[in-house]
């Protein structure tokens, strides 16, 4: 069985093996970042899965190298397909805009016209008196689903283009916050897998 296997191999075109190991390098690092990116966000179960799948893709991928140990094109695109899954991964994960975000901002001049524009768009805002290291500011903090990022800071730069503003990941938020569960859409996505119950 296994002769006849390789034989099958032998006679396929020589760029068919790099080009699937290539391929399989591209699944399997774009699984391991995303699933790196639940881990942070303390998504354990579709973590698992994903896990899962990419060591399942990896084991084919290695195997192929193994057996063709004299083909220096197999090692180039088992790099180049590593290189190439850690791009897709990232890219996918921006977006599937997983997860939480905190944004900070900090202005100098009068907010109040910012203040109302979030909170008639439905954010949860707090805003505090601080001090700068020069003057009087203005400290204002939301936490939005990150696919309302670019929705913020568009309001951000219309009613004032010149505050400064941070944008942090954030684990977990509570307390009745209007914000969908981190991993709503890619639970979606995974819904034939999604195998493990919901914690209490």
């Amino acid at each position: 069985m296994n002769t006849m296997a390789l034989i099958e191999i032998g006679t396929l075109p020589v760029y068919v093996i790099p080009l699937l190991i290539f391929v399989a390098r591209i699944l399997d690092v774009s699984l391991g970042t995303l699933r790196i990116i639940l881990v942070a966000r303390s998504m354990r179960g579709m973590a698992s899965i994903l896990g899962f799948l990419e060591i399942v893709i990896w084991l084919l991928a290695i195997g192929q190298v193994m057996q063709n140990l004299n083909s220096i094109e197999n090692y180039f695109a088992y790099a180049a397909g590593f290189a190439a899954g850690t791009y897709v991964g990232m890219t996918i994960e921006r977006k599937l805009r997983i997860g939480t975000l905190l944004v900070r901002i900090v202005t100098k001049t009068t907010a109040d016209a910012l203040i109302n524009h979030l909170t008639e768009r439905g954010h949860r805002v707090t805003h505090v008196d601080a001090h700068g290291a020069r003057e009087d500011v203005k400290v204002i903090f939301t936490v939005v689903k990150r696919s309302a990022l670019n929705e913020i800071i568009s309001i951000i730069q219309e009613f004032n283009p010149n505050a400064f503003y941070t944008v942090e990941d954030v684990r977990m938020a509570h307390q009745g916050l209007p914000i969908q569960a981190s991993g709503q859409r890619l639970r979606h996505l995974l819904q034939p897998f999604y195998w493990f119950r919901k914690e209490k």
